[in-house]
């Protein structure tokens, strides 16, 4: 009886079986051929001479920059220039109403004419007294006062000058004018508005030196003092001028967390137009061979950055460290631990092991 059941059982029991060896048998030249070709893109290493350097993004802008306003309050009759114009010394940008500063003209030459009368009096009067007294018909006391009232009629009369020139010369502030060559950048007041002492007319860019004004990091603050600077516009990406560390702002911007810094452009020409987007390039020459690897070729797993090099084709992967000097926007440039030549994985290095065998695929 038990011969007979086992009997029947065997030929079910093969039935189970089989699916699961034919899958067995499948899988395992897949695996085998997986691991053996596994195709890897590679790049050739080269190393080359490197200066190192950096662009930032900056504005031109003129070195002397100032607001233009009167030195008198009043309101403004007239405004004889707009924004964008070229203005030379001597200009006139703006006039008030002249009306209060020409009434204060008068009275002060009303007093100074009433000062020179009270002056002319005082000193008849001390000539008089001083002959009397020299002719013992005048006390000494009365002589006395009377040069005490020469001497405080020739003050008045001096206050009074000084008085009518500083009316004259309110008269004469009623007229703005530019007091250098330049251009318009910004116009803040108008005709018919009131303006106190000082208030901004007019935004005035003076004509010659012109700068870029770029913000800093903070790893770049020695750098930038020790480094070559050029500029180029983005209007005209072909050219570049020579530029020097003028200004560096000893203070942080408090939203930003960088520092300004101005760099003044050598010889700039008519086509360097103030507020032009330029690129500051900061370059030092350092006697340094590089390797410029793609971005994605190097890893870091805690340990410092590594590579996978390829020796042969195919050939087993070796991961290695090496000593990156920087970074760019699509290259990490590797100064140590790599030999020109060498092919390291471009592609997919966190999905490999050392050690896996692997076919290559040049970068182009």
């Amino acid at each position: 009886m038990t011969s007979r059941i086992t009997h029947l059982a065997r030929p079910r029991l093969l039935m189970a079986l089989a699916p699961l060896v034919l899958v067995a048998a499948c899988q395992e030249p897949a695996a085998q051929t997986n691991e053996t070709e596994r195709p890897v893109q590679v790049f050739r290493v080269s190393f080359a001479r490197q200066t190192p350097a950096r662009e930032f993004v900056g504005v031109v802008r003129a070195r002397y920059e100032t607001d233009v306003g009167f030195r008198v309050a009043g309101k403004i009759i007239t405004r004889n220039v707009n924004l964008g114009d070229r203005l030379q010394a001597g200009d006139v940008v703006a006039r008030l109403d002249p009306q209060d500063l020409r009434l204060q003209v008068e009275s002060s030459e009303a007093e100074l004419a009433a000062a020179k009368s009270n002056f002319a009096e005082a000193v008849a009067d001390e000539e008089r007294y001083a002959s009397l007294k020299a002719r013992g018909y005048a006390a000494i006391a009365d002589f006395d006062r009377k040069l005490t009232a020469k001497d405080e009629a020739e003050g008045r009369l001096l206050r009074a000058q000084r008085s009518l020139d500083l009316a004259r010369n309110q008269r004469a502030y009623s007229e703005l004018t530019a007091d250098a060559d330049g251009v318009v950048t910004a116009t803040l007041a108008e005709p018919g508005q009131v303006v106190a002492v000082g208030q901004p007319v007019i935004r005035l860019a003076r004509r010659g030196e012109k700068e870029v004004l770029v913000a800093l990091p903070e790893t770049w603050l020695e750098e930038a003092r020790a480094s070559d600077a050029a500029v180029r516009l983005w209007s005209d990406p072909d050219r570049q001028f020579a530029a020097h560390l003028r200004e560096l702002s000893p203070q942080a911007d408090p939203t930003s967390r960088t520092y300004q810094a101005r760099f003044s452009i050598e010889q700039p020409d008519d086509t360097v137009a103030l507020g032009m987007t330029a690129t500051l390039i900061l370059s030092r020459h350092v006697d340094v061979q590089v390797a410029r690897l793609p971005l994605a070729a190097v890893l870091n797993r805690g340990g410092g950055p590594m590579v996978y090099v390829v020796d042969g084709d195919p050939g087993a992967l070796e991961i290695r460290p090496v000593t990156v000097a920087a970074f760019t926007e699509d290259a990490a440039l590797v100064a140590a631990g790599l030999k020109d030549g060498e092919r390291v994985v471009a592609l997919g290095g966190q999905k490999l092991q050392a050690g896996l065998r692997v076919r290559t695929v040049e970068t182009p």
